[in-house]
């Protein structure tokens, strides 16, 4: 199996340093940058699996890089950053991030967040057992990861998907705040509610006519959330 690509970029030495050791010896390739510039030329010229990105660095910051890498590449972007207030977290995951990790931080638990974005991506081991789903004009095809409404291609990242398809393999269930965050996110998630409204948010902003009164994903205040479909 080819080894992953992981960029690193961080204007810290000794970050890049230990994220780099602790990723080469787990069988990764490494790339680096130590800043905002320098990693969105490399990103458009090396090909890459997933990015760890700090959010405070010189000529371009952590957001905007994040920003304008999610105008062309659902890449897994996980965000390290030593601001662990919710609104910090909320706009990174908002502009297109798939995590956020606080400085400082554990290397089990970075490699646990690599794991689940790199399951995002699709794991077959996992797959559904139907084939797709089809609702109200939304159509999602399992085996190729696709998604349409009303005939027009929606593009996700992994992380979008993988909560999507979750949402439609239980469609004829309600899934509370904490069977979402453990069955999408992982165990170490439970407690981390404001990823489901911001993901939920942006699901409904790419599929929805009208993403104030939506008519695929519902909510059911303080439970969690419905897929509506047919069954």
């Amino acid at each position: 199996m080819d080894k992953k690509h992981i960029m690193i970029v961080d204007d810290d030495p000794a970050i890049l340093r230990l994220l780099s050791t602790n990723l080469k010896a787990r069988g990764y390739e490494v790339i680096t940058a130590t800043d905002g510039e320098e990693s969105l030329e490399a990103v458009q010229k090396d090909f890459v699996d997933l990015i760890i990105l700090d959010l405070m660095m010189p000529k371009v910051d952590g957001v905007e890089v994040c920003r304008r890498i999610r105008e062309w590449s659902d890449v897994p972007i996980i965000i390290l950053s030593a601001r662990g207030d919710e609104n910090a977290k909320v706009k990174c995951l908002d502009l297109g991030a798939d995590d956020y990790l606080t400085k400082p931080f554990g290397i089990a638990e970075l490699m646990a967040r690599i794991k689940t974005a790199f399951r995002h991506r699709g794991d077959p081991s996992v797959a559904p057992a139907q084939s797709s789903f089809t609702y109200n004009g939304m159509e999602i095809n399992y085996a190729k990861r696709h998604v349409t409404v009303d005939g027009k291609d929606i593009t996700l990242t992994p992380t979008e998907y993988a909560l999507l398809q979750h949402l439609a393999v239980n469609s004829d269930k309600v899934l509370t705040h904490g069977m979402l965050l453990q069955s999408v996110w992982g165990n170490e998630y439970s407690s981390e509610k404001e990823y489901l409204r911001v993901f939920v948010g942006r699901l409904r902003r790419k599929l929805e006519p009208d993403p104030k009164n939506p008519r695929y994903i519902q909510t059911i205040p303080g439970v969690g959330y419905h897929l509506a479909s047919v069954k």
